[in-house]
């Protein structure tokens, strides 16, 4: 679907960090080239293949950093190059710019009178909120080299958050980090999730419990493992990850399978049958409990982060209030009291649909573009 914003074709530019794979960034990335079709993509760096046709079918401007050595697999190294790679973008001619941004997108330098929006995913959390979680300063690096490059980004981080007209955030969590870092407000508009609310599913529920996702330490998947190992409860943990390894050693003879790198089926397939997905982490947004739920599968989420906009406590799922095992055992004692209608399952879901987002992304556009901000 094409959604005209104004009354003439504006010559628009969308930035998104790197283009390396197909995630929650790239389905809000094929939602804004849903609205401009004819709209030139700039990128820090391309692996030609890695995203969908949609994507991979448009004009594609990389910077310096497509060029340099090992960067399809070594690319995050050269993180502190970044924020000059997007500012060597020239973006005069353009009528609009529009950032999809969890790095340094939002940092572009857009010349006057051209408006630039921004949907931000996260702040660099990796340099802000999260820096301790992926730099616990082990190591001579992490101790004396990783500090200097993360003040500078910080800094420059902060310094260009000036350069965006507005502000539009995926969650409300996120909104507020972007009012504590860049002294911003922003509107929130929820990414988009799922196409429609599919069919029932024919599967039945089994007495299984689902983990989903990337094995990487802040998704707190040991939480899970640990209270499971506990209970006794089944639980299956799809997915892939440097955790993976020491999750399964802390799983031992526990009840507990991995299933590696499930393909769509597959995961479809998961969220049809598990009697719930666990959530125990906190997410910037968290499009999985979304999908899951899309799929009748209610979510025992953490009560904090991106689960507070996407779950609904006792009509979807349930939350627990502690990053604890016991606090988790605790509510799945509870949930599993409870029984899920369908009509609250699609009244939620029909809230993070993608023609959802484009209505309400063209909506913000148009208020900008008219306003001249």
């Amino acid at each position: 679907m094409t959604i005209r914003t104004g009354t003439a074709s504006p010559k628009v530019a969308i930035l998104h960090d790197w283009l390396t794979g197909m995630r929650g960034g790239e389905a809000v990335l094929e939602a804004l080239l849903d609205l401009y079709p004819e709209a030139e993509l700039f990128t820090l760096l391309h692996l030609k293949g890695s995203c969908s046709d949609r994507i991979e079918s448009r004009p594609i401007h990389t910077s310096f950093i497509d060029r340099l050595p090992l960067r399809g697999r070594f690319y995050r190294h050269y993180l502190p190059l970044f924020p000059t790679a997007i500012e060597e973008f020239d973006f005069h001619g353009f009528d609009l710019v529009i950032s999809s941004s969890h790095c340094v997108t939002k940092g572009a330098i857009v010349p006057p009178g051209v408006p630039h929006i921004s949907y931000v995913h996260s702040p660099m959390r990796y340099v802000w909120d999260m820096y301790r979680e992926y730099f616990p300063g082990r190591g001579l690096t992490q101790k004396f080299v990783i500090p200097f490059f993360a003040n500078y980004l910080r800094m420059w981080d902060a310094a260009s958050a000036h350069r965006v007209d507005r502000y539009v955030v995926n969650s409300s969590f996120v909104g507020e980090r972007v009012r504590r870092f860049y002294g911003r407000e922003s509107v929130v508009i929820h990414p988009p999730c799922v196409e429609t609310f599919g069919a029932t599913p024919a599967s039945t529920r089994e007495d299984f419990y689902l983990v989903y996702g990337a094995m990487v330490p802040y998704k707190r998947i040991d939480l899970a493992v640990k209270a499971f190992k506990e209970s006794g409860r089944r639980l299956v943990v799809a997915g892939h990850g440097p955790e993976k390894a020491r999750l399964q050693e802390l799983a031992g003879k526990a009840k507990i399978e991995f299933i590696d790198r499930p393909d769509r089926n597959q995961s479809r397939e998961l969220f049809e049958k598990a009697r719930a997905l666990i959530f125990p982490g906190v997410e910037d947004f968290g499009i999985v409990p979304v999908e899951a739920q899309e799929r009748r599968c209610p979510v025992v989420a953490f009560r904090r982060g991106g689960a507070l906009e996407t779950v609904v406590h006792q009509r979807t799922g349930y939350f627990f209030e502690e990053q604890s095992p016991q606090s988790l055992n605790a509510a799945l004692d509870r949930f599993e009291g409870l029984s899920f209608r369908e009509s609250e399952f699609r009244k939620n879901v029909l809230r993070f649909t993608a023609d959802t987002f484009r209505h309400k992304m063209a909506r913000e556009i148009d208020d900008l573009r008219r306003r001249g901000l």
